[in-house]
């Protein structure tokens, strides 16, 4: 993804007062496939001697911010797709630092439902229904 925010090991430690060295350690070991009590145990020296606690928080962090930027990926495919993609806009999604705040900016661009109402109203159906 192309955008201009920081890391995220700068994010995570900039938000859980670490230090960032010690989180990018973390996250690499983390991506290895390393178990966090092994990273806990047998790399402290790496880790600068977080506890299982921090690694833990480093974790569910780096999960949630690789889940925001999927998401926020999707809506703007989404809203480049319907054409509607204005430069503000697109600003302010790639400023969004939570889920909650990037869904409330897609909502006026998130696709309608077809139900088999709303196609029944399209097909000129709606005056029998009101009868």
């Amino acid at each position: 993804m192309t955008t201009d925010t920081p890391s995220y090991p700068a994010r995570i430690a900039r938000k859980l007062t670490l230090a960032e060295r010690n989180v990018a350690a973390t996250v690499q070991l983390l991506d290895e496939g390393n178990t966090l009590p092994f990273i806990a145990r047998y790399r402290k020296e790496m880790t600068g001697g977080l506890d299982e606690e921090q690694i833990r928080a480093i974790e569910h962090m780096l999960g949630s911010l690789r889940a925001l930027d999927e998401r926020r990926a999707t809506i703007l495919a989404s809203i480049r797709e319907q054409e509607k993609l204005t430069p503000e806009l697109e600003a302010q999604l790639l400023a969004a630092e939570t889920l909650t705040a990037l869904e409330d900016l897609y909502q006026p661009y998130r696709p309608k439902r077809r139900t088999r109402a709303s196609i029944a109203r399209e097909r000129g159906l709606q005056p029998l229904a009101d009868l």
